[in-house]
């Protein structure tokens, strides 16, 4: 067999083939995993319509261990499937993780985080959805179910798969990482999938699990110290290689340059970019221009403005389509290109330039022939998601295309963090979301401040960083959470999925905890304040008996002070009365009369205290 194989590969081994262009793109460890998953492809594929399952499965694994060997075979095998594909293709592929073969395999390769196995579970919806069939998840946690009355936080997984496969079996290797490094519940949902169940079936499921969550206190997966009320935003979103606009183009904007671009992120966005600006220069031959040159001009689009601004509040009826692609929109906005024009004094002669050019492709077209998802595959994945029925507006569907989400809607995110690689052909939509998070956050940010608005005073100065954070990782490409045993460099970014999930956690313990810190506080004060206050309005009837009218001119002068008085205090943050203006109001009184209340009013207060006066006498005062 060796001197078969010498015989079949002697130009490659003696390296007079032609090289292996995708070998080039990714990093050595990811090329090696993504050829292990072509053969792996290409066995289940082949066995795919052998009907007996345990024949199937064996079938698959041998087949596989010969296009391991015929590589070349395997990519032939791969190329003439994805020409054409179906919903069968795509679960087989993608749900392989479940093979009883290759499951025990993984099993015995991965670390052994937790002692015990996921757990099958039914979370049942609430009582405003419009569905009542309950939905399927795996609970993962390193401990038995009575341990979770000491828990009061939980992870929820949302998995991928294209939403035509994967159930959260698949992902054992990622979530049984995460709950033993953490010590937290891990809930991975089993949502229904297309096309059986197309958009937007499975978003509903997704959030009515949120919300039965919240709503039970956590009872419904055997946690009873989720003490929330309300339906709150999460503490902190983790998204991985997301798929954000499912229009699908060419070309990248000038909307979406501009946030590309941003100075910045240039440490984030520096090889990224550069590789956007080098794809013309790459087809010439050009040199490049030097990383410290100033960004070549794109017309501005307009600029994006936050609802705050918006007396009527259009929330959630602005989506921008600027930053989709594809969209007829954008190219009405763009402006066209202006005529160079020399300026005085400089020289007519021609001097060699870098070459630029205003067409930038986008990651779908630059990747077209990635290893691992593919503009085939995103098609039928999009057509299956969709269904037959619907017909959504891709310019302004934003449930749909999270890219285009209006402002007012990125406004109430959390902290997101964003894990993609630099060669993921959709690395694109998810530079251009956290973009998008960023200048919004930044915006909002700044006219807060600028207008003095309560509660910054324990804000520090605005960081990106508070916002989103973007990894990059270099020479990969997509879904590399998936494999981590024929990918071993994916132990590490799993790991540190975990320790943003613990950071975004305890994070939102400290900020719950200074807010009731503050509430006590408040309380405090207000209780305090409020003995003299609750009073009803009483004034000494001797003394005012012996007024004149130059002391009742004294009195309407001390109240228009009372009154300027209290418009400054309630300017106070948190409305706290300062120590000195509440010595005041008590020596006004003198030491045998009552205290005079501030009324927040803007009444004249001299009259009310003389209708409270009369009202006593008369018996027609009224009831406060």
């Amino acid at each position: 067999m060796m001197y078969l194989y010498a015989a079949r590969n002697f130009s490659t081994l003696v390296g007079l083939a032609s090289p292996e262009p995708m070998a080039n793109m990714y990093d050595a460890a990811y090329f090696r995993a993504t050829w292990v998953l072509t053969a792996l492809d290409a066995g289940f594929w082949t066995a795919m319509k052998i009907r007996k399952k345990w024949l199937r499965d064996i079938a698959s694994m041998v087949f596989t261990v010969f296009y391991m060997v015929a590589a070349e075979r395997a990519d032939e095998k791969v190329r003439k499937v994805r020409g054409m594909l179906t919903v069968d293709h795509l679960r087989v592929s993608w749900n392989k993780g479940t093979s009883p073969y290759l499951g025990a395999l993984q099993n015995l390769m991965r670390p052994r985080f937790t002692r015990w196995p996921p757990r099958a579970i039914r979370i049942p919806r609430p009582n405003t959805s419009d569905y009542k069939e309950p939905v399927s998840a795996w609970l993962y946690y390193d401990g038995p179910i009575s341990d979770l009355e000491h828990i009061n936080k939980v992870i929820l997984d949302i998995p991928g798969g294209g939403f035509v496969a994967m159930d959260p079996r698949c992902n054992d290797d990622k979530l049984l990482a995460w709950a033993g490094k953490t010590g937290l519940p891990v809930l991975s949902l089993d949502y229904h999938k297309a096309p059986e169940y197309p958009y937007p079936y499975a978003l509903n499921e997704c959030f009515d699990v949120y919300t039965t969550i919240i709503k039970s206190k956590g009872r419904c997966i055997g946690i009873p110290g989720l003490a929330q009320e309300e339906l709150p935003v999460p503490s902190g979103l983790l998204l991985f290689y997301p798929a954000l606009d499912m229009n699908i183009g060419n070309w990248m904007s000038d909307e979406q340059m501009a946030l590309i671009k941003d100075r910045r992120m240039r440490v984030t966005n520096k090889n990224y970019l550069k590789r956007k600006n080098m794809q013309y220069n790459d087809l010439v031959g050009t040199p490049h221009q030097s990383d410290d040159e100033d960004e070549y001009p794109f017309p501005r689009g307009p600029t994006t403005k936050t609802t705050d601004d918006d007396p009527k509040d259009q929330a959630l009826q602005s989506p921008h389509p600027e930053f989709s692609h594809a969209s007829p929109q954008t190219w009405a906005k763009s402006q066209p290109s202006a005529p160079v024009s020399k300026q005085e004094g400089q020289s007519l002669s021609h001097h060699p330039e870098p070459m630029r050019t205003r067409l930038a492709m986008a990651s779908m077209i630059s990747y077209f022939n990635d290893r691992v998802i593919t503009p085939e595959m995103m098609r039928a994945m999009i057509i299956l998601y969709i269904g037959p029925h619907n017909r959504p507006d891709f310019s302004q569907d934003y449930l749909l295309s999270p890219i285009l989400a209006p402002d007012a809607l990125l406004q109430r995110f959390p902290k997101t963090y964003f894990l993609t690689g630099e060669r993921d052909p959709l690395v694109d939509d998810t530079v251009i979301f956290a973009g998008r998070l960023r200048r919004i956050k930044h915006a909002c940010y700044s006219r807060r401040e600028t207008q003095g608005i309560e509660g910054l005073e324990d804000v520090a100065d605005f960081d990106d960083k508070d916002v989103a954070e973007l990894v990059l990782i270099p020479g990969i490409s997509h879904g590399f959470m998936q494999f981590p045993t024929i990918y071993p460099p994916a132990w590490k970014f799993i790991d540190r999925c975990a320790q943003w999930a613990e950071d975004l956690l305890n994070t939102a313990d400290s900020r719950e905890r200074r807010e009731q810190r503050r509430s006590r506080f408040q309380r405090q004060i207000n209780t305090e304040s409020s003995g003299d206050e609750d009073r009803p309005l009483e004034i000494n009837m001797t003394r005012l008996r012996g007024r004149t009218m130059s002391d009742t001119a004294k009195l309407k002068g001390e109240e228009a002070t009372d009154k300027s008085g209290d418009d400054h205090e309630g300017a106070q943050p948190n409305g706290i009365l300062s120590k000195k203006k509440r010595m005041n109001g008590r020596a006004r009184g003198g030491r045998g009369s009552r205290s005079i209340v501030k009324l927040d009013s803007s009444d004249d207060l001299l009259s009310r205290r003389m209708q409270g006066l009369a009202g006593a006498l008369t018996g027609l005062q009224d009831e406060d």
